[in-house]
């Protein structure tokens, strides 16, 4: 049998647990060892099947030009370049990268 699954080593694991979380928060970090299974669970269920996955969209031309025009744009505060901005952040002042190494 393995290591773990012997009763008695169970019991010093746990008098172990207890010792060094105390009472209060073992509960705690059940529920939260739980939950993160849980969701490790339900984010491998939707890798692995097939049918909870979002269709890839087919777009034409025109509306990815459109999606394009849509996007938001930064400008550098010293060069006056623009720049893409696909996550839409609020930028007060952006600079770019090859103004960040000129400096």
């Amino acid at each position: 049998m393995g290591f773990l699954t012997e009763p008695s080593h169970l019991i010093i694991i746990a008098i172990i647990l207890l010792v060094l979380f105390g009472g209060k928060k073992l509960p705690e970090l059940g529920k939260g060892l739980g939950e993160g299974l849980k969701g490790f669970r339900e984010g491998l269920k939707g890798v692995t099947d097939p049918q909870t996955a979002a269709p890839a969209s087919t777009s034409t031309p025109a509306e990815a030009a459109s999606k394009k025009e849509e996007m938001e744009y930064v400008t550098c505060s010293r060069c006056g370049n623009r720049f893409e901005n696909p996550l839409g952040f609020k930028v007060t002042d952006y600079v770019c990268r090859s103004c960040q190494k000129s400096s």
